[in-house]
């Protein structure tokens, strides 16, 4: 009997002479091959025993189509790619080689084996798809897989973004249909799997007729047929847990060794005396926009023309290339290493070195003797890591006076993030050198609706920003088109080094120094996917002798770093500044 009748017919009970359903009458029986004995039918005939033996055909379709859809199902899941370029119908057309070593284990188990079997793989399969899709996503905007053990607390962040672009209801309904598709996943795995599992042991011939198939083709035309990439993502995803598990200890143990842990107060940054120093981080601001063509004529011309006043106003500046812990995403980590020195790319090294007493730059100007401040308008509750940082004051969002709207995930213009540390310390007579980081967010995704630069004297308390606000293009309208995404990309960085370079040419003096940098690439959705971590730096200052103890850097004159500029890892300036303005 052939594989596809067996399915079709059921197997029927011997009769009282032990004759199987494949069994014909002999000639004893007294019926012939013309003949009907007298518990036979013919086929004209419909009695009891055809209508308890014969299932009927709707039945048999349904249960066929439900097995083609399971198997589907289960193989779709197994090829399914963890990234969105690799999408494709070509990529559908493997067969897993996990699928078929399911099939042959579940021909060798007894039927309660084969049960337990079906519910711990289903579950497991769908978490499998699940994965899969968060790989996806994390990859387009972090350029990353999903880790595990560490990324979910940035689906906080994420929901902030998404707040921003759609509203309180839009991110509602994103998370439950997310909680609602999940669940979907898990329970159509689980069914699909339950479903193939009764259905293989009775195809012993058809899964043993495929595999040798399957390997032939392999052995004779190696064929690229087969993909085991499931199995393979699983043996990677586990041993990032394992390396995650293995770097706590390591990380800890190299954040004890600080070069500059015990170096004297007095001899700390003593090349900056009297010296108000501003570190911004531009968001988003990476190699892309300074190199890329279809940013660089733009937003070189921004850089240029503004080095170019700032020249006129006594200024120099000096440019290079770091490289950043992190790409389109989590900027908190760059901040850390940047300040720290140390190389902080996930959240179990930030909450490491945020909990021990490591010396950041914060940390070492304010034991120089600088009042040491953070401009955050980023922040909007509690921030316990200002104590490690070292700040004496941090100016988060509800204390920076603003009156005007958010613009996406910005809770303010850049502009009145300005004026704001112009108000509350800069322009203060009465007061030591300051230091102050501040994080300029108008360049952070979904880049719409942005602000436009105005006149200092006209940011007031931020209230004129609800009619630029008016002005400004709606993000959903922006992300149907990736070409306008990349636009809008482009006139962010416009707009915050447009900021940075008019607040240093109008309220700029002998002793400001401002340093400069981003946090990290903008998502591959902008950049691409080979954009590299790389980010600009640029330090400006008006006294020479700033400059001339960074002059064996190699740095770029200018704001623009050029393709030839020194590129270092983004932990490595802390310690190559201290050593610069130093004794």
């Amino acid at each position: 009997m052939s594989f596809l009748t067996r399915l079709r017919r059921p197997a029927a009970p011997p009769d009282a002479d032990g004759a199987g359903p494949d069994d014909g009458a002999g000639p004893d029986d007294g019926a012939g091959p013309d003949q009907e004995g007298p518990d036979q039918e013919g086929p004209d005939q419909e009695g009891p025993a055809a209508a308890e033996g014969e299932r009927p055909r709707w039945r048999t379709v349904v249960a066929w189509v439900l097995t083609v859809l399971s198997a589907a199902a289960v193989l779709a899941a197994l090829v399914l790619p963890n990234k969105l370029d690799l999408l494709t119908v070509r990529e559908f057309l493997y067969i897993p080689v996990e699928a078929l070593a399911g099939a042959v284990l579940l021909l060798l188990l007894p039927p309660r084996g084969r049960r337990i079997f079906a519910l711990v793989v289903g579950p497991l399969l769908g978490a499998l798809v699940i994965v899969k899709l968060l790989d996806m996503g994390f990859f387009s905007i972090l350029d990353r897989p999903f880790d595990l053990v560490l990324d979910w607390v940035l689906f906080d962040d994420a929901l902030t973004v998404l707040k921003g672009s759609v509203g309180e209801g839009g991110v509602v309904a994103t998370v439950v249909g997310a909680i609602l598709l999940a669940i979907a996943v898990l329970v159509l795995a689980t069914l699909s799997v339950i479903r193939l599992t009764s259905v293989v042991p009775r195809s012993r011939g058809a899964v043993a007729w495929i595999a040798c198939a399957i390997l032939g083709a392999l052995l004779v035309t190696n064929a690229p047929i087969a993909t085991q990439r499931s199995a393979i993502l699983v043996y990677e995803r586990a041993g990032m847990v394992r390396d995650g598990l293995r770097d706590r200890q390591l990380f800890a143990e190299e954040a004890k060794v600080d070069a500059f842990r015990d170096t004297p107060d007095d001899q700390l940054l003593t090349a900056l005396r009297g010296k108000d120093v501003v570190l911004a981080f531009v968001e988003s601001y990476g190699r892309d926009a300074v190199e890329d063509p279809e940013f660089s004529g733009q937003v070189g011309a921004v850089l240029d023309t503004g080095y170019g006043r700032l020249r006129t106003a006594g200024y120099g500046a000096r440019s290079g290339y770091l490289t950043s812990s992190t790409s389109g995403g989590g900027s908190w980590l760059a901040h850390a290493t940047f300040l720290s020195g140390l190389w902080v790319d996930n959240q179990q090294r930030f909450r490491t070195v945020t909990s021990s007493d490591r010396l950041t730059l914060v940390s070492a100007f304010r034991r120089a003797g600088w009042r040491t401040v953070g401009v955050m308008p980023g922040i909007t509750r509690a921030w316990p890591e200002g104590d490690f940082y070292g700040y004496d004051q941090v100016y988060d969002l509800p204390n920076l006076g603003y009156r005007g709207p958010g613009f996406g995930w910005a809770t303010m213009a850049d502009q009145y993030t300005m004026v704001a540390y112009e108000r509350f310390e800069h322009a203060k007579t009465d007061r030591g050198p300051v230091f102050a980081t501040i994080p300029l967010v108008s360049s952070h995704s979904p880049w719409a609706p942005l602000p436009r630069f105005i006149d200092w004297n006209q940011v007031g308390d931020g209230s004129i920003y609800h009619e630029i606000r008016k002005e400004g293009l709606n993000a959903e309208e922006v992300w149907r088109d990736q070409t306008r995404v990349r636009t809008e990309y482009r006139r962010s960085i416009e707009y915050t080094l447009t900021v940075l370079t008019s607040y240093i040419e109008t309220y700029g003096d002998d002793d400001l120094v401002v340093i400069f940098l981003g946090d990290h690439q903008p998502s591959p959705l902008v950049a691409g996917d080979d954009a590299g971590h790389d980010v600009p730096i640029s330090i400006v200052a008006r006294d020479p002798a700033v400059l001339e103890r960074i002059a064996g850097w190699g740095w770029q004159d200018g704001l623009r770093p050029g393709p030839q500029s020194p590129v270092w890892p983004m932990s490595t300036f802390r310690d190559r500044f201290l050593t610069a303005y130093g004794s």
